[in-house]
């Protein structure tokens, strides 16, 4: 046994695109009000319950400022309300046509779903139907840590202006103390995506701007603490990619793989300090993340687990299990929740005990952590019983106490300050581990378009931010280039998933930046009052960070601190 328990940090990350006011279904507002019912709500109800029998679960959750925008609005509450409804009316209409294609064994299956949805909107009630809230009451508590992002998720290493870097970083500061009521000491960088100091070339047609500041420097002006990485970018394992690696050992480098030794070189069970900057970066665990976030080798593909793919329409009611691997949809078996529960409860107990191994294989470790970090969404959206999972390594891993202890990123912090330093290289936790998902052949064109948008905008913005009369033009001028920033449109695009949705989006975004941008240049007065009106419209449908504008001029200021009111 180790001299100490081993720190573990189970870390969420919650992330979606601006979709309010931009269509329902099937990419709009449906994909919040999903990420809501399947997701959000029941890790909620995990988490409630878990502080109810007092049972330590200090998970790190992540609220993205684009996101956490988006939770608070009146309009997303209205949308919420529908889609329960309908969610609801499908169950109703079930039975008969079950009967009416000879599926009523299916039956039993829709009344789990209308207690399902029932309670959850229940609960969606009893908190006042205000998500962020209710999260925000549980750090009150001391339950967990909320950490932010990146102001809209743009993909940071990519920004070809620093100034950029500066305002998605300091928007994502001020919302966070505007909505959760604090500073936020740890940073989740959208795509764990990182860039050290040096010259900056992405792409042949890329803008000249000789040595850049590292990414890390950026966090520490905006005042972070922590940050995290995949494992291949510490060069302690190899990275895991969309879905996970089907084939090899994800911690271990063997000479076939990569020519490296067959150990890694660098332990991902510590902190470490990264040079240029004060913040800590997290190593992401590959062994304790292949196995919940693999669909290949993990626990969501297991045959008893909900099937993703197969859904009755209308409705969109999953009534099917896994069934086995290469089972067609047609093949599929109908779900069991009881046996889907079970399997839940003994792969928390696995999951506890592999922790339990590692932490035995630290024994030498003082220092030692183990970070877990995924994204929020595939607890219950991708992976339905993952809430269920959630809680019960927590009351696994409760029982354990001698070797594991559950921490929050801050908390770790605070009782082990990284000693080691490290140099970190381009990369992310994306497929391949670099950039290739978000800058290719195929997206090289959205980065063509954003990087003269970035130009242009902080060309105009000193003399806007001087001018009464422009400073609304200009902060709607910023609210539109930052959710054109989105990386989720190239990741999209590459995905091949509604990629049109994604492309429309982006030069949407664009083209309303470049119209109000327009009207902010020399001699361009008479143009103003219709700008001033754009804005208008387009704050009513693309209504985020009410106070950008002290975010823009923080970000105008240098390397100084970034930290705004």
């Amino acid at each position: 046994m180790s001299p100490r328990p081993t720190d573990f940090i189970f870390t969420l990350h919650s992330h979606l695109p601006y979709v309010l006011h931009h269509g329902r279904w099937p990419h709009g507002s449906d994909w919040i009000c999903e990420a809501t019912l399947d997701t959000y709500l029941p890790l909620l109800e995990v988490l409630r319950d878990l502080a109810a029998e007092a049972v330590p679960a200090p998970v790190t959750i992540g609220f993205t400022p684009v996101l956490a925008n988006q939770l608070t609005s009146p309009v997303f509450v209205s949308e919420m309300e529908t889609f329960f409804d309908q969610r609801i009316e499908a169950c109703s209409e079930a039975p008969t046509s079950l009967a009416t294609t000879g599926d009523s064994h299916l039956l039993p299956l829709v009344a789990f779903w209308r207690e399902r949805l029932l309670r959850l909107r229940r609960l969606f009630h009893d908190i006042d139907r205000d998500l962020i809230a209710a999260f925000r009451a549980l750090e009150d508590a001391g339950r967990i840590e909320i950490i932010s992002s990146a102001a809209t998720h743009g993909y940071l290493p990519l920004l070809a202006r620093d100034e950029s870097i500066r305002l998605q970083l300091a928007v994502g500061v001020s919302e966070h103390r505007r909505i959760f009521g604090r500073s936020p000491k740890g940073c989740w960088l959208p795509e764990c995506a990182y860039r050290p100091r040096g010259p900056w070339e992405p792409w042949p047609t890329a803008p000249r701007t000789g040595v850049r500041r590292g990414i890390e420097e950026h966090l520490a002006d905006a005042g972070y603490q922590f940050f995290f990485v995949d494992a291949h970018l510490a060069a302690a394992g190899r990275p895991l990619g969309l879905s996970g690696d089907p084939a090899g050992d994800p911690i271990v480098h063997t000479a076939a793989q990569s020519g490296l030794p067959a150990e890694p070189l660098r332990s991902p069970y510590r902190a470490y300090r990264v040079a240029h900057g004060s913040v800590a970066a997290y190593v992401r665990d590959p062994r304790a993340s292949m196995q919940v976030w693999s669909r290949f080798e993990g626990y969501p593909g297991d045959e008893w687990y909900m099937e993703f793919h197969k859904m009755r329409w209308p409705g969109g009611l999953k009534l099917w299990r896994v069934t086995g691997p290469g089972v067609d949809l047609g093949g599929k078996q109908p779900y069991s929740p009881q046996a889907a529960a079970g399997r839940a409860r003994d792969h928390a107990k696995h999951f506890a005990h592999l922790l339990t191994g590692i932490s035995d294989s630290q024994s030498q470790n003082r220092e030692g952590v183990i970070v877990a970090p995924f994204d929020t969404e595939l607890f219950g959206h991708w992976w339905f019983e993952g809430p269920t999972f959630l809680g019960q390594v927590y009351r696994a891993v409760a029982e354990q106490r001698d070797a594991i202890k559950p921490a929050t990123g801050s908390r770790h912090l605070e009782e082990h300050p990284p000693r080691a330093a490290i140099r970190l290289p381009w990369g992310s936790w994306g497929a391949n581990g670099d950039s290739s998902m978000w800058l290719s052949d195929q997206t090289a064109w959205t980065w063509e378009r954003l990087w003269p948008l970035e130009q242009s905008f902080w060309d105009a913005a000193p003399s806007a931010l001087a001018s009464p009369a422009a400073r609304p033009v200009l902060a709607q001028a910023a609210r539109e280039l930052l959710l054109a920033q989105s990386s989720d449109w190239q990741f999209i695009i590459s995905t091949g998933a509604a990629a049109d949705y994604a492309e429309k989006r982006f030069r949407e975004h664009c083209e309303d930046t470049e119209k109000l941008i327009g009207a902010l240049g020399p001699g361009a007065g008479a143009n103003l009052e219709s700008a001033q009106r754009l804005a208008d419209e387009l704050y009513e449908r693309d209504h985020v960070f009410p106070n950008v504008l002290p975010a823009i001029a923080a970000a105008l200021g240098g390397s100084r601190s970034l930290v705004v009111g």
